[in-house]
């Protein structure tokens, strides 16, 4: 696809395969699909498709002229959604979503918002990823390596660090994350408890 990361997969739109695998008593197999809203469809179109290489598989044209719903391949069985409401509230950094990346400082947002969109990719080659997103005009982090210190980073990487990670925004602004695991999380990775009401 022309403009493309290089290096990405895309084959069009491709067949939908679902997997047997559920979780819960609901059967849930996964994500369905996360739809987020976006100011300009045609721009979020040349991001997600055009530089990221995920395919463009479902259109829809909502009625009474309230906009559009467009849905991306993400790869894994996931779609990605984007609404385009003609008349929706502006972009609200700092309260919808993180004022900025997490590698400079933003990481707060309001309480049910979407905070950020981590999409899996192979620990063998995130580092590879940094000067392919920047050849691509995207600014973006270095490598993030996450461990248990006080902070959660650490610019080294070691036995410690258990998902790696590279920051960057889509044109609304939304913080997007290539996230890689460095090992399977085991019982012991949950063992904090939850933090108290803060009210809502």
């Amino acid at each position: 696809m022309a403009g493309a990361l290089e290096g990405s997969k895309s084959s069009g739109a491709p067949a939908m395969a679902y997997s047997n695998q559920t979780t819960g008593p609901f059967g849930v197999r996964g994500i369905n699909h996360l739809a987020l809203v976006c100011s300009d469809m045609a721009a979020t179109v040349a991001f997600y498709e055009g530089l990221l290489g995920m395919p463009l598989v479902k259109t829809v044209e909502l009625g009474g002229g309230l906009g559009q719903h467009f849905f991306f391949d993400a790869g894994g069985n996931n779609q990605l959604a984007f609404f385009w409401f003609p008349h929706g509230p502006g972009v609200a950094p700092g309260i919808a979503m993180p004022a900025d990346r997490p590698d400079r400082g933003g990481i707060h947002s309001a309480h049910g918002s979407m905070n950020h969109l981590a999409f899996n990719v192979d620990c063998e080659t995130i580092d590879s990823l940094v000067p392919r997103l920047r050849d691509a005009g995207i600014d973006c982090s270095e490598v993030v390596n996450h461990d248990e210190s006080e902070w959660g980073v650490s610019p080294d990487l070691h036995d410690g660090v258990f998902v790696r990670s590279i920051y960057f925004q889509d044109p609304d602004g939304i913080i997007l994350e290539f996230a890689a695991w460095t090992r399977h999380l085991g019982p012991e990775d949950a063992a904090h408890e939850p933090g108290p009401s803060v009210g809502g």
